[in-house]
């Protein structure tokens, strides 16, 4: 059982951490546990906006030589020459594309708002998992108590058409963003189900979005977490832990993870880790800042396997570098993305936003992971073949090791 001690012991330091930390894994703030603290509603003119986006590169990007170029220039360019709010998107994402970054990105209203949505774990939507394969949008999975699930449409249905648009080949990014919408409002999908068409209208609705799933299988638990982005993944985290507590082994799966808040990732590696470096942040000017594992009464001292795929990204690569490295867990699956690097978010006028990168971590070894991601312990391919026949070999894999790893 976990202690209600060492339960608000835990929090307290994830609360401090937020609140005193610029850093985050994927997205930094400092983050406010109301992502609505997050929105700058001063109103300005697009000039103005595109001046003041300029400045926070200028200061804050990670590399001071702002890749090797006189910064200057485009305030210069621009002067007197943004009219509108498409204006201002335009040159600032022109502005921010000559830094040859990929995660620095300028957001709009909307793309903002969606942003803290996230962050808070709620969206407006129907509750499906998506994803492209060979450019056919496939529901991946269908959340339970949501439209989606009430509709009956069903994983591995293929969606064709949204509210009569194509959306084969698309953005899995902005086929998401057509599918959500006004709370109340009805999306109708074209949907491919084997050989027939189906189409389906559903009201869409505000959904609480889980990141943490668990389970138990004789003595092995499984934790899931599907994103370290939600201000909720702590205590869901605990939540899992609780459930999961009689058994000897725990598979702990960030497949498909692509990240979220730096001190989530922290956080639960805290519950593995007594002592210890958990990742090093390499900031502009050079420094390391070494983050440590702090004391806590909550410690996971049983054999564990963590599975990553290719999608397994920033604050996932942190989890898994810090307890590879630690000798604390065994890595299952293919390698991970390889996203070594820190962004911050940086509330903009006209309830805009800024996610710009400022540092770089390394794990507690001092690997780089950017751009060459973590090798597993064992390399296991999961196969479309294997998905479609409703088949798991990474995650048998992890079961087996874990069998022979449990002292009976």
């Amino acid at each position: 059982m976990i202690k209600k001690q060492g339960f608000i012991f835990i929090l307290t330091i994830l609360i401090l951490f937020i609140a005193n930390q610029l850093f985050v894994g994927f997205l930094s703030g400092p983050p406010s546990l109301n992502p609505d603290t997050l929105t700058n509603k001063t109103q300005i003119k697009p000039q103005k906006l595109f001046e003041r986006t300029w400045k926070e590169i200028n200061s804050g990007f990670y590399d001071s030589t702002l890749n090797s170029q006189d910064w200057s220039y485009w305030k210069k360019h621009y002067k007197g020459k943004i009219k509108t709010d498409e204006d201002a998107k335009v040159a600032i994402d022109t502005m921010i594309a000559s830094l040859d970054d990929d995660y620095s990105k300028y957001l709009n209203k909307k793309e903002y708002a969606d942003q803290n949505s996230s962050i808070e774990s709620k969206i407006s939507g129907i509750g499906v998992n998506i994803m492209n394969d060979a450019g056919k949008i496939i529901v991946f999975s269908v959340l339970d108590n949501t439209p989606a699930k009430e509709a009956g449409i069903k994983a591995n249905d293929i969606i064709i058409k949204v509210d009569g648009k194509n959306v084969s080949g698309m953005n899995i990014a902005d086929v998401a963003s057509i599918v959500r919408g006004k709370e109340g409002s009805t999306v109708t999908l074209e949907i491919q189900r084997k050989n027939k068409k189906i189409i389906k209208s559903v009201k869409r609705k505000s959904i609480k979005i889980e990141s943490v799933k668990s389970s138990v299988k004789k003595d092995i638990g499984y934790i899931q977490i599907s994103s370290f982005i939600a201000t909720s993944t702590p205590t869901e985290f605990l939540t899992a832990l609780e459930k999961t507590k009689d058994t000897k082994g725990l598979i702990l799966d960030l497949r498909g993870n692509t990240g979220g808040l730096l001190a989530n990732a922290i956080f639960v590696a805290n519950m593995f880790l007594d002592k210890g470096t958990i990742v090093n942040i390499v900031s502009r000017d050079g420094k390391i800042e070494n983050i440590k594992a702090q004391n806590s009464s909550i410690i996971i001292d049983k054999p564990v396997v963590i599975l990553v795929d290719g999608a397994s990204a920033s604050a996932s690569e942190i989890l898994s570098g810090a307890l590879k490295d630690h000798h604390k867990a065994v890595l299952v699956g293919t390698k991970t993305f390889g996203k070594g690097m820190v962004q911050r978010i940086i509330p903009l006028p006209n309830s805009t936003g800024l996610n710009l990168t400022i540092a770089k971590y390394l794990t507690p070894n001092g690997s780089d992971i950017n751009k060459k991601g973590i090798t597993p312990d064992y390399i296991i391919k999961y196969s479309e073949k294997d998905f479609i026949a409703h088949k798991d070999p990474q995650r048998e894999k992890a079961e087996k090791l874990l069998s022979e790893m449990i002292v009976k």
